[in-house]
């Protein structure tokens, strides 16, 4: 649990008063390019001395550096940080994170270090190298024949880094002496948040976080520049929930450093430090061999190194137990949508840091479940997008969020080119991977009705048509779609996708696709659209593994091997590691064997796909694929998520009735429009419900579909992954109808339509007379939900996506308008006396990600 200081809160109780005082919202300037949170440009240079005296020039280039969000971040959230002007990368390795990167040429650095890179900044709270975290120690020690030690040749190291190490005092007696006449020794220990030093010469001392099989992979990147100077990565931020020994949170500040590797500049004519490359620039080091350590990441801490560094300051939110925190009152809980999750993670705070609200609580579960619970009075509302089957209780539904699902990927294309940022998928294809038609293995094919299928996707020739160039080698992940175990909402817009479909529902009746794969008997003539997704097949395979042999398990079953939630396909597709269970595992040869996870799988040869929510997709950096809408073949039309894009199929989400949930008819959406679309709404019963719960309800109603609509990463705002809901444009039927819900709801008088009353809560943007959101940024190619600038109420709506021709497969893609927008960095303050006794922070500072 996270410890708010009294100092800290002390100084957000001043930020309050402040912003409170001035009302402060500023933007960039009109016509600014590219707004982002963060741009520097610097000149870095490679200078020798010689022995005369004189110093020489041998690289000098103007390097720009920018990250697209640097406010309120969260755990394992990744931004994307690109260049431009650095020098060409050479001896590329098939994988840059951690230890792995290393034996690279020229790469660019980033690292997440603890403290600010300010010079009047107590020392302590200063960032340095030792406060930069690595994955391993092998990062920070080095040690070989004095020939080697080219950072004593650093013409900018200090007299300290230059000497033997090893003699100085304070050398630890754990990480052993070498002779100094034969080796050179450099140790860079780590300083922990907590005080504790670790040496960092060894797998024993290092920070517990950093061991090979630590629970999350590496972060930290070696990252390769093009040949025309330009890169980009997404990179994946830890607070102090992922790395408590790193520490960084909402209370301690931290930085990105960036690092573009120019060379070391030498003091003197040693010539391994003088080196400039083995490899030619564009090349790879598919065999990880060894290059030049003068121009390899191996030395990022060298001052020639550290002195290139690009410092971004890092801020972020309020830990995800900030309310039980700060506010002992008791929650009023809501219940159900996980596509909810990432909006009510960051709506928490607006309500439980305000005396005058009620501390807000959302519980995931199914939906059916959430809707069952309104009926026996055990929740005062639920988070759905259809209507409940049965009911006993009358109940509005209040259109609160337009969200959606996407199919989220992480691919690698062959010969270490990098990765796959375009994946189109269609309705059968889905219907394929759900159905487990892929035998995955060639064992399998002795399974009736699958001898003739491919064996994976990526071996799938429909699949291979609209998405050529990656490997077709297969693997029991590409034979499979990571999805949920339990009912949801989400299955049933899935599966009522492939229900709008001919070839789809052709494929499930029976009917071979034109190159004879057939749908697992198993499944044949499922109905669909349906809520859950069951495990029918029973063929398990005959193996010569023990395991198999004791344990009689569906092999098919443990391939699909689906989970309870959406944030867990996230993350499994965020670490590449797929949820197969056919790994044999046991403690000792007298265990008995069980089924578990696969191993993660390793960069350059990763492909997994999984079902996620758009809120899920945007804050992990994850890819979504194209889904078809219309036509076949070469001439069909494919639709990735994006503002535009969804706001056109918003458009056409209809009620049944008054009061009743916004719902599609997938069998007529316009093309256009984004077909995981889906509209998220708050459900409560309209009479019998307690008079306080209900003013909540209504309270959280008004209060999201105003304020909470605000684009922006800060707290009581709306996260990326979602459409704002406004009184104008394509989303106003559902703003009015999420009023006259509020209303009904909080009068209790029943299922009679109430007059709306007035908001409460005032959209910000009132004061100013308008807001314009910025979208995210394109994340490394892939389609962001981001698009035109948003604006909140009263405003102009997002425009409609463009069709464009794509490439060589001859498709069209529907993608977002490229429009510019106004980029806005709001602060807001709200007084929220009474809470804890004392007046506490509800702070934006946000600025949304350029493109």
């Amino acid at each position: 649990m996270t410890a708010f200081s009294p100092r800290r809160l002390a100084a957000l109780v001043v930020a309050v008063g402040t912003v409170l005082l001035t009302g402060v919202v500023t933007a960039a300037p009109a016509g600014a390019a590219d707004p982002v949170d963060y741009r520097q440009t610097k000149t870095l240079t490679r200078e020798h001395v010689a022995t005369d005296g004189t110093t020489t020039t041998v690289d000098s280039r103007e390097v720009t550096v920018q990250v697209d969000r640097t406010q309120s971040l969260r755990g394992r959230e990744r931004i994307h940080v690109s260049w431009s002007g650095a020098r060409p990368s050479a001896g590329r390795s098939a994988d840059p994170y951690g230890f792995n990167g290393m034996n690279q040429e020229y790469p660019v650095v980033i690292l997440q270090c603890r403290g600010v890179d300010d010079a009047s900044a107590p020392e302590a709270e200063q960032v340095r190298p030792e406060t930069c975290w690595t994955s391993t120690y092998l990062q920070r020690y080095a040690a070989g024949v004095v020939s080697a030690g080219v950072w004593r040749h650093d013409r900018y190291a200090s007299d300290e880094d230059r000497a033997d190490q090893e003699t100085l005092p304070g050398w630890p007696a754990e990480c052993g002496l070498l002779p100094g006449s034969v080796f050179a020794q450099h140790l860079l220990p780590f300083e922990a948040a907590s005080g504790t030093v670790y040496p960092s010469c060894s797998n024993t001392t290092i920070a517990p976080e950093s061991a090979i099989d630590a629970a999350l992979p590496p972060a930290d990147i070696a990252a390769f520049t093009n040949l025309d100077g330009t890169g980009d990565v997404q990179f994946e931020m830890r607070t102090s929930t992922e790395n408590e020994s790193l520490g960084c949170s909402s209370e301690v500040p931290c930085t990105l450093v960036v690092i573009p590797i120019m060379g070391l500049s030498c003091l003197d004519a040693d010539p391994a430090c003088l080196q400039t490359g083995d490899f030619a620039p564009g090349s790879s080091n598919l065999s990880d061999v060894g290059v030049d350590d003068a121009v390899s990441p191996r030395f990022w801490w060298s001052e020639s190194n550290w002195r290139n560094r690009f410092s971004v300051p890092l801020d972020f939110a309020l830990p995800p137990d900030a309310c039980d925190v700060l506010d002992s009152r008791a929650p009023v809980g809501m219940y159900g949508s996980e596509l909810l999750n990432q909006a009510s993670l960051q709506w928490a705070p607006a309500y439980c840091l305000r005396a005058d609200r009620f501390k807000f609580q959302h519980n995931r579960m199914p939906e059916s479940s959430a809707l069952r619970l309104l009926g026996t009075g055990d929740a005062v509302a639920a988070f759905v997008s259809d209507a409940a089957r049965s009911s006993t209780v009358d109940l509005a539904y209040a259109p609160t969020a337009v969200t959606g699902f996407g199919v989220a990927f992480v691919a690698d294309l062959p010969d270490n080119a990098g990765e796959l940022t375009q994946l189109r998928m269609t309705p059968r294809l889905l219907a394929k991977l759900l159905t487990q038609s892929y035998p995955a293995t060639n064992d399998v094919r002795a399974h009736e009705g699958l001898e003739n299928n491919p064996l994976a996707l990526n071996t799938d020739p429909e699949f291979l048509e609209l998405n050529p160039g990656l490997s077709t080698v297969a693997a029991e992940a590409k034979a499979t779609i990571l999805s949920l175990s339990e009912a949801s909402d989400v299955m049933t817009a899935v599966t009522g996708y492939l229900a709008a479909d001919p070839e789809a529902m052709a494929f499930l009746g029976g009917e071979p696709d034109p190159w004879g794969m057939r749908v697992n008997p198993s499944y044949q003539d499922i109905d669909v659209p349906r809520e859950d997704w069951p495990m029918l097949d029973t063929y398990v395979r005959e193996s010569t593994r023990e395991c198999e042999q004791l344990i009689r398990s569906p092999y098919l079953g443990l391939v699909a091997a689906p989970v309870n939630s959406l944030r867990k396909i996230s993350e499994a597709v965020l670490d590449a590691w797929p949820n197969v269970q056919t790994q044999c595992t046991r403690s000792t040869t007298t265990d008995p064997w069980k089924f578990g996870r696969i191993a993660r799988q390793n960069y350059g040869v990763r492909f997994m796909l999984g079902l996620v929510s758009l809120g899920d997709a945007e804050r992990y950096g994850l890819r979504t694929a194209e889904l078809r809408t219309a036509g076949t073949g070469p001439g069909a039309t494919f639709v990735a998520p994006s503002v535009a894009t969804m706001s056109t199929a918003v458009a056409q989400a209809t009620q049944t009735a008054p009061g009743k949930p916004f719902t599609f008819d997938r069998t007529s959406l316009d093309p256009t429009g984004y077909p995981g679309t889906m509209v998220v709404s708050t459900a409560a019963r309209v009479s019998g419900l307690d008079a306080a719960d209900a003013g909540h309800v209504a309270q959280f109603i008004r209060t999201a579909t105003t304020e909470g609509q605000i684009s922006g990463p800060g707290n009581g705002q709306l996260p990326d992954g979602f459409v704002p809901i406004a009184s104008t444009g394509p989303t106003a039927a559902l703003y009015a109808a999420a009023q006259q819900a509020a209303s009904t709801i909080e009068a209790q008088k029943g299922p009679a339509v109430a007059p709306p009353t007035t908001p409460a809560t005032v959209p910000l943007g009132a004061a100013t007379g308008s807001l314009a959101v910025r979208p995210p940024a394109p994340r490394s190619g892939g389609v962001p939900v981001g698009g035109t600038p948003q604006t909140v109420d009263g405003l102009p709506a997002p425009a409609s996506a463009d069709v464009e021709a794509a490439g060589p497969s001859g498709t069209t893609v529907a993608q977002e308008s490229g429009a510019g927008g106004t980029a806005v960095k709001a602060t807001l303050g709200l007084a929220l006396a009474g809470v804890l006794g004392a007046p506490l922070l509800r702070s934006l500072a946000t600025r949304r990600r350029a493109s």
